[in-house]
């Protein structure tokens, strides 16, 4: 069974320059200072426009949607097909093995938390400070040792082996790292701490939220046990995510959600309560009807990246990184942030603070006078950004709420992300933004609404 791929319009092809074409590229803006203006879609980071392929694709099956599994109907077994092959796609994209589970999720948070919920007795859990909360918050029920700041990838592996010789007891441990800095795009060295990890009897997790649209993640090759990422992150913002890895604890914990789907028998008992057969496939941690949109649009996601060759997308992608950074570099009252220092490799995520302002009016002033989508604030890294701007106090702005707790000094950043549908367009169009505004300011008054910094639609112009 098969559902057919709807054809993209020559009208919506991609810009010349972008590899991919994305949702939205046509849509144009309102400038406070008059005038319409195309969006320039630069956070990635938080969400990745969909794919026009996912799109079609979506659109394309959204006819004979149907239940998924024992359905005795037509349209329930071609969309139990499709959600089946969806999970074999996912797991080759992810260089999968092959007694591995991959499991669906609604996101890489969900995941994080179905794995934290699978922890075996007493295990240890092992993160760095500088992880999205996503990886930092989850493990709640387990012994948490959170790790230092690291300020070179070999100093990050020689902190995790010293903090897994030292622990105590010496029983299970789990150790989660992030592949990319949602908040530096800064590459972490995965396979060396996996190697590190192993070699100390402990287990690894790859948050790979930020990495997967970037970066080919190969689960075998770089020998992590499992691997979390969304779909909104992948081009595919359809409210799925992956938790794919080793079957052993996840086939030993409790089912992350009871329900339907999760059971495989259940039967009264002679007291009067219920006795249930727990599946020990992936099915044990995916109960209830599952979100089979979101998981076709994941594995339509992942063909389009595997077509388009990723070799291609990074060579163009580190091109556009290498233009942000020597463009900001040429603004003196910019300063990127960054963990591993500046020539660090990266994907296209970068965050930076500018002398003389407020984060959050900055971020305004590029979306009302330039129609640039970036993103301000601590990018739910709070200790890792306070690290990051800790000896730069950050002047007071004209309007913004930066994220900060009683007593503690303001402190946020803005990040511009992007990827492969990014036109060199919106590049040049927030270098010349940038620049435009730190020498000449802001061209419209604004002040702070509901916490963020909004132009003030009842004042005269700048």
């Amino acid at each position: 069974m098969s559902v057919s791929t709807a054809a993209t319009p020559a009208a919506l092809a991609p810009p010349a320059d972008a590899p991919l074409p994305v949702l939205g590229r046509d849509v144009s803006v309102p400038l406070v200072t008059g005038g319409e203006v195309a969006y320039a879609a630069l956070d990635y980071a938080a969400s990745a426009p969909a794919l026009q392929r996912v799109w079609d694709d979506v659109a394309a099956y959204a006819p004979y949607y149907g239940s998924v599994h024992r359905g005795a109907g037509y349209l329930s077994q071609l969309s139990t097909d499709l959600f089946e092959s969806s999970r074999r796609t996912i797991a080759a994209f992810l260089g999968c093995r092959a007694d591995d589970q991959v499991v669906f999720t609604r996101s890489t948070t969900d995941s994080l938390n179905l794995l934290a919920a699978a922890l075996p007795a007493d295990c240890q859990v092992f993160v760095y400070e500088t992880e999205h909360h996503a990886s930092l918050l989850p493990w709640r029920d387990a012994q948490v040792a959170y790790l230092d700041a690291p300020r070179t990838p070999a100093r990050a592996v020689e902190i995790l082996e010293r903090a897994l010789a030292d622990r105590d007891p010496h029983g299970p441990a789990l150790v989660c790292v992030t592949g990319a800095s949602n908040v530096t795009g800064e590459l972490w060295p995965v396979k060396e701490l996996a190697a590190a990890a192993h070699a100390h009897g402990a287990r690894i997790v790859l948050d790979a939220a930020q990495l997967a649209p970037h970066h080919p993640v190969d689960i075998t090759e770089l020998d992590v046990d499992w691997v979390a990422f969304s779909g909104h992150k992948l081009y595919a913002p359809f409210g799925s995510g992956v938790l794919a890895g080793r079957a052993d604890w996840l086939r030993a914990a409790e089912p992350y959600l009871a329900g339907g789907g999760a059971s495989r028998t259940v039967a009264r008992r002679a007291d009067g309560g219920v006795d249930v057969d727990w599946h020990t496939t992936a099915a044990r941690h995916e109960a209830g009807s599952p979100n089979v949109i979101g998981v076709h649009s994941i594995a339509s996601a992942c063909k389009a990246l595997t077509e388009a060759g990723f070799d291609r997308l990074v060579a163009r992608e580190q091109e556009l990184v290498s233009r942000v950074r020597v463009g900001l570099a040429e603004v003196p009252e910019v300063r990127v942030l960054s963990l591993f220092g500046d020539d660090a490799p990266r994907v296209g995520v970068l965050s930076f603070v500018v002398r003389g302002w407020n984060s959050s009016h900055f971020a305004a002033a590029l979306s009302a006078e330039y129609g640039i989508g970036v993103r301000d604030g601590l990018f739910c890294a709070h200790p890792l950004v306070r690290t990051l701007l800790g000896g730069d106090p950050q002047e007071a702005g004209e309007c913004g709420a930066p994220e900060s707790g009683p007593g503690e000094r303001p402190l946020n950043a803005i990040r511009v992300s992007f990827g492969a549908g990014t036109p060199d367009e919106h590049i040049e169009r927030f270098l010349r933004a940038v620049g435009e505004l730190v020498r000449g300011g802001a061209r419209w008054t604004y002040r702070t609404e509901d916490g963020r910094c909004v132009p003030d639609r009842g004042a005269a112009q700048v």
